[in-house]
């Protein structure tokens, strides 16, 4: 066998050998004006004559629009999608903002489930058979996706968003204020800050209860995931509980840093944060790297700078990596083998270069395509992707895990309220503990990825 591979080798050689001999430079030029057209063509809008559809098909697109950066990127999307295609109209219909997960279950309760979505909760309406597993030539286009029994379901919008502190540079500098290297050092910046009075430490969008989930899973990341990865798998199968002593910690991290946070903080929402930050109200925030883009926009001249929060025991946890989320399609809709076609092309639409280029500079996303879009990013963005590199631990959030480690429907969010109940003070800790043990017990009835109930 191996002689025989030799031999088809050395006579491949040889015949490529011979067409280049023939072809002399004038093929080279050929070849690189070729590749020079493909480059310059690469990205931009199908000719408005080749149709997908056999018949003008219509589509309803949802995402979660509660970002202005992503209405508007969204819109030109559709928009020179409709125009590049006119046998197919897509139609953008409100996601509702910051309660997006609920929003979409409502659609699907009353028959309104979208042809094309921005899938968060994949596990739950794949196995509800609500959504279509993607082609290859739409998986093809990423450098890694997320599969389920063998399946791709969604195309990932980017890397899962790294949260850290976005903060004044100017009002730093101007305070001699330092980027904390440990975590007792970020306490008492917020204690210096607090003590000058002339603005808050930090400002926190309490109102919108996905925002309490980036500061949940931090520290639940610093005391949970630090010591036990597969904790939620454990809690399946019973060896541990929501009263561990890690829990605990938890909650106790996020009552020493919420006492930093703005007065009326939980009916603030998640869209009045930048204001609060360009305003010179609060000194910090905490949040993702979509922020930058809506703080650029609030000021273009506001001195932005960014730093991950160390944990505890002295290491840098971030949010990074693929996760499950992306563009999907209806399962529904792809009976329709025009709305099917039309999906399809769409979300390839999206991911062309000049497209998706603009995507990721306007929401300060890290591209997942194989081949990445030059990015004009600003400085404090590219301090992210730095960090990200020299984390000492990498991966999504306790949301965003599959299999064993998958969390039941609606836990994460019953878990996000019980927080707030803490921190307001409305609970203490070990009741916190108790409800959510109650919870999971009930949840666990209907789902279990270690046992297979609620699996299909």
């Amino acid at each position: 066998m191996k002689k025989k591979t030799l031999a088809m080798l050395l006579s491949a050689v040889t015949v490529m050998s011979m067409l280049a001999g023939c072809g002399g430079t004038e093929n080279k030029e050929e070849v690189k004006e070729e590749k020079e057209t493909t480059e310059k063509t690469e990205g931009e809008a199908k000719p408005s004559g080749d149709s997908v559809v056999t018949e003008p098909t219509e589509l309803t697109f949802i995402f979660a629009d509660g970002d202005e950066g992503a209405k508007e990127v969204m819109n030109n999307v559709v928009q020179k999608f409709n125009e590049t295609y006119p046998d197919i109209t897509v139609t953008i219909e409100p996601g509702n903002g910051g309660a997006y997960s609920e929003f979409l279950k409502t659609k699907d309760s009353v028959g309104e489930f979208p042809d094309v979505m921005e899938m968060r909760d994949t596990a739950m309406y794949v196995r509800a058979g609500k959504l279509e597993p993607l082609s290859e030539e739409i998986t093809s286009l990423f450098a890694s996706t997320m599969e389920f029994d063998g399946n791709v379901y969604t195309a990932p919008m980017a890397g899962e968003n790294t949260q850290g502190i976005i903060y004044n540079k100017k009002y730093f500098d101007e305070n001699g204020f330092k980027e904390p290297a440990t975590y007792d050092e970020f306490i008492k910046l917020c204690q210096a800050i607090e003590e000058k009075g002339d603005m808050d430490p930090l400002v926190v969008g309490g109102q919108d209860i996905w925002h309490m989930g980036f500061w949940f899973h931090k520290a639940y990341n610093d005391q949970v995931l630090s010591q036990d990865p597969d904790f939620i798998k454990h809690c399946y199968e019973g060896s541990k509980d929501f009263s561990d002593d890690s829990i605990k910690a938890t909650f106790e991290e996020l009552q020493e840093i919420m006492k930093y946070a703005q007065d009326g903080w939980t009916s603030t929402p998640d869209a009045q944060i930048t204001t609060f930050l360009v305003s010179d109200m609060a000194a910090m925030m905490y949040s993702g790297t979509h922020m930058f883009g809506q703080i650029a926009s609030a000021d273009p001249d506001f001195e932005m700078g960014w730093f991950p929060v160390p944990s505890p025991d002295g290491k840098t946890r971030l949010v990074g990596g693929a996760g499950v989320g992306g563009l999907s399609i209806s399962a529904e809709s792809a009976k329709d083998p025009n709305k099917k076609a039309a999906a399809e092309e769409f979300i390839k639409f999206f991911y062309a270069p000049e497209n998706y280029k603009a995507y990721c500079e306007r929401m300060s996303m890290v591209p997942t395509t194989v081949d990445k879009p030059e990015l004009d990013v600003m400085p404090v963005f590219q301090e992210v992707i730095d960090a990200t590199d020299k984390a000492d631990d990498l991966a999504p959030m306790w949301n965003g895990r599959t299999g064993e480690n998958e969390l039941p429907p609606d836990f994460r969010n019953f878990a996000y309220k019980t927080l707030v109940e803490v921190l307001q003070e409305t609970r203490d800790i070990d009741s916190a503990c108790e409800e959510m043990n109650k919870t999971w017990k009930t949840s666990m009835e209907n789902f279990n990825p270690v046992t297979g109930v609620g699996i299909e």
